[in-house]
């Protein structure tokens, strides 16, 4: 046994396998493991460490690498014939295996890791502690003057990993992501109305007042004391916090600490489940897409986006011979329907013109964001192709704030138009981003329709009255 010492956490018991290098020793080794998450380290006969990864059950994956079948790639390959020992640190959940796995990256700078790295930046979280209202970011540049006297946790393998463990941890401290430069006593705070991580229940809107200064850091105290500690060990200690302001007779505040309290609880039980069940999914929408984070994944690639995509709104027109003219706009977020953001607009300049009408509600729907008191989408889906595109376009140029990323999808071959690039991008049929952004335009077509549908039975049933 070895014990090794945490940055800023409680000593952890590391399991040891001595084993030889026939791999069918180490698979059988590998099954004896714990069944928890925790991070595993490949050493040499020298016991200098190859490389150090992260699992969500120790057994099944770092037996992986000792199947007769694993193919690791040209370039981590040649570590299977080297590693003569193996050691695991279990650990109390996912995250805490995220960070461990970043501190000993760093510390150590194992071989194989360096060497699927080094064509690459490592992805980092940094927590603006210097600002009024701080904000967490991921970022492949922590050096970034912007991020001057941020705290800083990494270098991370998975920048996918990272970004996930961000999105579920919002859902405790309810930090904010965004870019605003928010003030306390700004009067535009008064005004400006929150974007929808506010109301899903992940951010507490410091940027509308909706929370204190000294309320807000709290939480972000409480989120880098969890970075910083087991999580037994953060729930004694919140625990603690709320006996005392119980006895205060500060309810409020201990509400909160209690929620706080049960959403770590509750974080294994999101790992298991992946987060499904947290919105009301269509039967419409669930049959194109069966995994939205990977589809969001996939589309950020495709667009080349440098911002993770969480929020998507999209717009169609529906008419009939230009009767009843009316256009619908739904919001997804992390690739679910949010259906509190759904709208829908009778459309009052135009009649049989899809390209005007969508002019019309494209001011309509953004003139608050483009005047700068809300925040834009990370991307907004336009139904339709190049004239539609344009004519959305065309109605943003006449905003002073520009919305991040507007796209088109034409229908039959299913061709992205993106602005100011001439050629529409084709993707895969099966490609999962593809498929997200179809289902979130055939919702949109759905609820427009419905509400078309409805306008003409009431003009009908009032004409036949």
């Amino acid at each position: 046994m070895t014990v090794y010492g945490g940055n800023g956490a409680a000593n952890l018991l590391l399991h040891k396998m001595s084993a030889q290098k026939d791999p069918e020793v180490l698979l059988n080794r590998a099954r004896k493991l714990p069944a928890s998450p925790g991070v595993y380290l490949f050493k040499d006969s020298l016991g200098c460490v190859l490389y150090v990864g992260k699992a969500l059950n120790l057994p099944d994956r770092v037996g992986s690498y000792f199947l007769p079948s694993t193919d690791l790639g040209p370039r981590k390959q040649p570590m299977l014939a080297m590693i003569d020992d193996v050691d695991c640190i279990p650990c109390e959940g996912e995250w805490e295996a995220l960070l461990m796995e970043a501190r000993l990256i760093k510390d150590l700078r194992p071989r194989f890791n360096e060497a699927l790295l080094d064509d690459k930046s490592f992805p980092y979280l940094v927590i603006t502690v210097r600002d009024e209202f701080p904000a967490v970011h991921v970022t492949h540049n922590p050096r970034d003057p912007a991020f001057r006297g941020a705290r800083e946790y990494g270098p991370f393998v998975s920048g996918g990993s990272l970004r996930h463990a961000v999105q579920v941890l919002q859902r405790v401290f309810k930090y904010r992501t965004c870019d605003l430069a928010i003030r306390a006593n700004d009067p535009k705070n008064q005004t400006f109305r929150p974007c929808l991580l506010h109301a899903i229940g992940q951010c507490t809107a410091p940027c509308a007042n909706r929370i204190t200064q000294a309320e807000y850091r709290d939480d972000i105290e409480r989120f880098i004391r969890f970075l910083s500690s087991k999580r037994s060990a953060m729930l004694r200690e919140l625990q603690g916090e709320m006996d005392v302001a119980s006895r205060a007779r500060q309810y409020e505040r201990a509400a909160i600490l209690r929620d706080q309290i049960r959403s770590i609880e509750r974080l294994d039980e999101r790992e298991r489940r992946g987060e499904e069940g947290e919105f009301d999914w269509q039967p419409e929408v669930t049959g194109l897409i069966h995994d939205p984070m990977k589809g969001l994944a996939s589309l950020q690639r495709s667009l080349e986006s440098h911002t993770p995509i969480r929020c998507v709104e999209a717009i169609d027109i529906s008419h009939l011979g230009g009767e009843e003219t009316v256009a619908s706009k739904v919001c997804f977020m992390d690739g679910r329907p949010f259906k509190d953001g759904y709208r829908r607009y009778r459309i009052r300049t135009v009649t049989n013109d899809d390209v005007g009408a969508i002019y019309e509600v494209v001011l309509r729907r953004y003139r608050e964001a483009g005047e700068g008191n809300e925040l834009y989408p990370e991307l907004i889906l336009i139904d339709g192709g190049a004239g539609q595109l344009n004519a959305a376009l065309a109605a943003f140029r006449s905003l002073e704030c520009q919305p991040p990323l507007v796209i088109g999808l034409a229908k039959k071959e299913e061709l992205i138009y993106r602005a100011g690039v001439e050629q529409p991008l084709r993707l895969g049929r099966d490609n999962a981003g593809l498929k997200l952004c179809q289902a979130i335009r055939d919702e949109a077509h759905r609820f427009a329709q419905h509400y078309h549908h409805l306008l003409r039975s009431k003009r009908m049933l009032g004409e036949g009255s």
